[in-house]
């Protein structure tokens, strides 16, 4: 069963991992794959990637016509406030790169469509306890990034209701692992910046903005969650959450850090107005009953893993 990823950050390596894990090829298709992190994130495990643009219409068919992908995943995009620098382009890399990876999917006859899309899809405006379960109205969070995840899904159901295949929606939480701040994501550079900190000791100051509470999912245990996915029978559109099904507080993260880098200080920015933070989880039921998926990594423990992830790859 082969694999055509689109995005060769953390997200698609750690599906990839797992795919390769059960012995199936997996192709990278990313604007710049990055060939040491890759080599990284799957332990120097063979794989295949094409340099390609989403905006590229050809060059997805022509990538999808030569390797033939069972499945599609879904992951390449601008992520958090890179979507707004300026979003006339953000919208063209995302909601037309997206239309452009389901056309060409459509062209080349793959079955199974998988869109990993974000927790940002809710309208968490009208949070009101609870969970978050995946039938929860989706209006975005009236940002240009939601937006845009927003429009992918409903255009990803329209092409799966049309053409016939079945397609996956992927809703995860902030996820976070070895340099996912690389694309952009504001919680993986505040992620990052914390385990920076405690491994060199260096005192940090995070803006108010910085210091949310979240719920998280580690790179890793996300990867698995796809992985199951993909290998389901299933039909039609079906969905998923992927949270660690709790809100971890800033002071939580940052203790979760000192459990491996002790070193860590760190102090946050005082707010001239409320923060606005996550109060409600995501609702995981759906995926621990369909897919028997259940994150593995405690927050603590993921940081262990992520920070000696690092230190293989950095020499640190």
């Amino acid at each position: 069963m082969t694999s055509l990823i689109t995005g060769a950050g953390l997200v698609g390596t750690s599906y990839a991992r797992e795919a390769i894990a059960q012995g199936d090829p997996v192709v990278f298709y990313d604007v710049r794959p990055d060939a040491n992190y890759i080599n990284v994130k799957l332990d120097g495990a063979a794989y295949e990637a094409v340099q390609g643009d989403l905006r590229d219409l050809p060059a997805l068919v022509t990538a999808m016509q030569r390797h033939q992908p069972d499945i599609v995943v879904h992951t390449a995009g601008l992520i958090g406030n890179s979507v707004s620098s300026p979003v006339y382009t953000g919208m063209q890399i995302n909601v037309q790169g997206t239309i452009n990876v389901l056309e060409a999917a459509r062209l080349t006859g793959v079955k199974r469509f998988i869109h990993v899309s974000t927790y940002g899809v809710y309208d968490r405006r009208s949070e009101a306890g609870g969970t978050i379960p995946e039938n929860y109205p989706r209006a975005g969070e009236g940002n240009p990034y939601s937006a845009s995840k927003v429009a992918n899904e409903h255009i990803a159901e329209a092409y799966a209701t049309y053409y016939g295949f079945e397609l996956v929606f992927v809703r995860p939480s902030n996820v976070f692992g070895y340099n996912h701040f690389r694309g952009g994501s504001g919680g993986g550079m505040t992620v990052h910046s914390l385990v920076e900190a405690g491994l060199t000791g260096e005192p940090l100051v995070v803006p108010a903005i910085r210091g949310r509470a979240f719920e998280y999912v580690y790179g890793k245990d996300l990867g698995r969650l796809i992985r199951r996915a993909a290998g389901i029978p299933l039909s039609g559109v079906t969905a998923f959450n992927g949270g660690n099904g709790f809100i971890t507080t800033f002071e939580e993260l940052a203790d979760a850090v000192r459990t491996v880098l002790p070193d860590l200080k760190v102090t946050v920015t005082p707010s001239e107005g409320p923060v606005p933070s996550a109060t409600t989880p995501l609702d995981i039921s759906n995926a621990k009953a369909l897919l028997d998926w259940q994150p593995e990594y405690s927050v603590p423990e993921a940081f262990a893993d992520y920070v000696a992830e690092m230190r293989r790859a950095e020499g640190r």
